[in-house]
């Protein structure tokens, strides 16, 4: 007789014994194990079964056997509850199956069902549904929904307050519900399910760090509500389970990024980083979780990175890197943990280098997965911050500037934003990165970002081609302006972002950075982008276009007669029709704008021009030199030299002219 598998080989079959009101109830439940075990782990068969219709299908007969309490309708029931499970596990689009199918609402009818295995294999369903974005998310201010999250806290059955837990992680996303939760006694019952089975401490400890996230209240009411709250959950990071360990280290850093009052003691955090390495190691999700709470913890903490190098941080990432096959999502937690220690400590840097891992890092660049794409581009722009390193050439080569190029092109922003900030590193200071960038196509595809309709990509391209042309000769710029043009810039000059704004001036103050020849860009097409430059500082909102805009009037004064006069025509303009612009800048509280204004005046009065005297007399007239006395003691050193520079050259002007 043939097997009842090799009976249904063909899918359309199988639907039709799931759906035929001929087939009988042992028809129906062969047919949801077979297809149960046809799904499991099956992403492909999974795909299928879904465009056959086959969620309906369960939804049916799951809906149909709720109803029934014979011994078969359990078993159809406890079938069709696990086969929606398997359509729900890992699979977005099976999520959706399953909630189109409407079977959401059956699953819990079945948490108060009277058969054990029933509200268990319902409860894991649900929990499946709910690890998914596209679960429906929970209403806490409906009282009804509040009390009926409570009843799932309060049960003996593990599955199921531990449903309810995984419920608050999935829905509690504002500050708003954080609080309605944590005053309706939800904290007490989450701290309590601390010390029970496995099931329950992981879902509680996920829970309590997404009701605490960012909210120092809701923190201070649990410290307040159970004293012996941060203890219990300190206490699990000796967990004997890895998963229980890590849950308990990413709350306590959540904790520590929010309130740091409540963990103060350097032991703790000193823990944290030893266990966060020693999970690194964990196969499963553990190992590929356990990188990016390492790069939480170290991030911007010059203390914390010394502790993770002393404990061999860098060695033990680079050892996990280099393992055969990794998840993606491993990668990219161990580039982003390493960005996270090489981003302030040069001995991190040094430390990687001598690693020689290099062509794991160019590989990592060729990766499949975006998200890699991305770590390792913050990765390049962390570790491109050794200038030793950069300038002796022990890591940056033709091979890596062409494959973060060709990111630069990639299908997702983010990724495109992360190598634009890796570029604008590696050029900042170094001919041959810049040369190298130019042969490999990279300008072409920095001033076409430049113009692209995305604020950031716009932003970051700017920084990049300001870093780009950063101390080089004309020929260099004039290459750059080439493909650029004076149209563009000035497009980018009055962008509608401010950001934008700044940078494209910091461009502009780079362009005329040099020789005459240089200043003269701001000259060409009838002074375009001068004029432009000007109208900018007169209408600037923000202190920092301000900055660029005077910087770029400051590196023109350093030029000849003609470049002078241009400037001081600009700084005598009168704003908003009253005091002149050098004036205003001057009485302004920001001590930059106060040092380069002061700066500018200096090379205006500059003895070695044969129109100082002049100026000078211009200047005094306005009322310069005593809104300069004023600022000769100011508590910002760079306004104090400038200021007592200017002031010296205004009096050696006077004894000439006396003499």
């Amino acid at each position: 007789m043939p097997t009842y598998a090799a009976t249904l080989l063909r899918p359309d079959d199988l639907i039709i014994r799931l759906t035929s009101s001929a087939s009988d109830g042992d028809d129906k439940l062969k047919a949801l194990r077979y297809l149960k075990n046809q799904i499991i782990g099956n992403r492909t068969k999974k795909l299928s079964y879904i465009k056959l219709g086959a969620v309906p299908a369960v939804v049916s007969i799951l809906s149909d056997s709720s109803a029934g309490n014979c011994e078969a309708s359990l078993s159809l029931l406890v079938q069709a509850v696990a086969t929606i499970g398997s359509f729900a596990c890992g699979l977005d689009t099976g999520v959706k199956a399953v909630i189109d199918a409407e079977a959401l609402p059956i699953l819990f009818s079945l948490i108060n069902y009277p058969n054990e295995k029933i509200v268990d294999a319902g409860t894991r369903s649900l929990k499946l549904i709910y690890q998914s974005k596209l679960a429906p998310r929970y209403n806490f201010f409906q009282e009804k929904n509040m009390e009926s999250l409570l009843l799932l806290l309060n049960s003996e059955n593990e599955n199921v307050s531990g449903l309810g837990a995984s419920i608050i992680t999935h829905s509690c996303r504002t500050s708003i519900e954080q609080k309605a939760l944590s005053e309706t006694g939800v904290l007490k019952k989450l701290v309590s399910l601390l010390g029970g089975s496995l099931c329950q401490r992981e879902a509680s400890l996920e829970s309590l760090a997404t009701i605490t996230k960012g909210n120092p209240e809701v923190i201070s009411q649990l410290v307040g509500l159970e004293e012996k709250a941060l203890s219990i959950i300190t206490e699990l990071t000796k967990d004997k389970y890895p998963r229980i360990r890590l849950l308990a280290c990413v709350f306590l850093l959540a904790l520590r990024n929010t309130s740091p009052c409540y963990l103060e003691d350097t032991g703790i955090t000193t823990k944290l980083v030893l266990i966060l390495l020693d999970i690194l190691d964990d196969p499963g999700q553990v190992g590929d979780e356990a990188p990016f709470a390492l790069s939480n913890l170290v991030a911007g903490n010059k203390d914390l990175q010394n502790l993770a190098f002393e404990a061999n941080a860098v060695d033990k990432l680079c050892d996990c890197l280099q393992k055969a096959v990794l998840q993606p999502r491993r990668v990219q937690g161990i580039f982003l943990a390493l960005a996270g220690l090489c981003s302030t400590l040069e001995k991190c840097r040094s430390r990687l280098l001598s690693l020689q891992v290099f062509n794991l890092v160019n590989s990592a660049l060729t990766h499949r997965s975006s998200d890699v794409h991305e770590a390792v581009c913050i990765f390049f722009k962390c570790i491109s911050r050794s200038i030793k390193n950069l300038s002796a050439d022990h890591f940056i080569n033709e091979t890596n500037i062409s494959l973060l190029v060709e990111l630069l092109n990639d299908t997702s922003t983010s990724v495109q934003i992360a190598a634009l900030g890796a570029i604008s590193n590696i050029v900042i200071d170094f001919t041959t990165n810049k040369l190298t960038i130019i042969q490999c196509g990279g300008l072409r595809e920095l001033v076409q970002l430049s113009k692209s309709m995305d604020s950031s990509l716009r932003l970051n391209a700017v920084w990049a081609l300001r870093n780009l042309i950063f101390l080089t000769d004309r020929q260099f710029k004039e290459v750059v302006m080439l493909e650029l043009t004076s149209t563009a810039l000035l497009s980018l000059i009055c962008d509608s972002e401010t950001s934008v704004q700044e940078q494209a001036l910091a461009f502009v103050r780079n362009l005329v950075d040099g020789p005459l020849e240089c200043i003269d860009y701001v000259f060409a097409e009838g002074g375009l982008l001068l004029q432009a430059v000007c109208r900018q500082i007169r209408s600037a909102l923000k202190d920092e276009v301000l900055v660029q805009g005077l910087y770029i009037l400051c590196n023109v004064a350093s030029g000849n007669e003609f470049h002078k006069e241009a400037v001081m025509q600009a700084l005598l303009y009168p704003i908003d029709n009253s005091q002149p612009m050098i004036l205003r800048f001057l009485q302004s509280s920001n001590s930059q704008l106060q040092t380069v204004s002061t700066w500018a005046i200096i090379n205006l009065i500059s003895p070695s021009s044969p129109g100082s005297s002049d100026r000078a007399v211009k200047l005094k007239n306005i009322g310069i030199i005593p809104q300069l006395k004023i600022l000769v003691n100011d508590s910002c050193l760079d306004v104090k030299l400038r200021v007592k520079t200017a002031l010296g050259l205004f009096m050696n002007i006077e004894d000439g002219a006396a003499e």
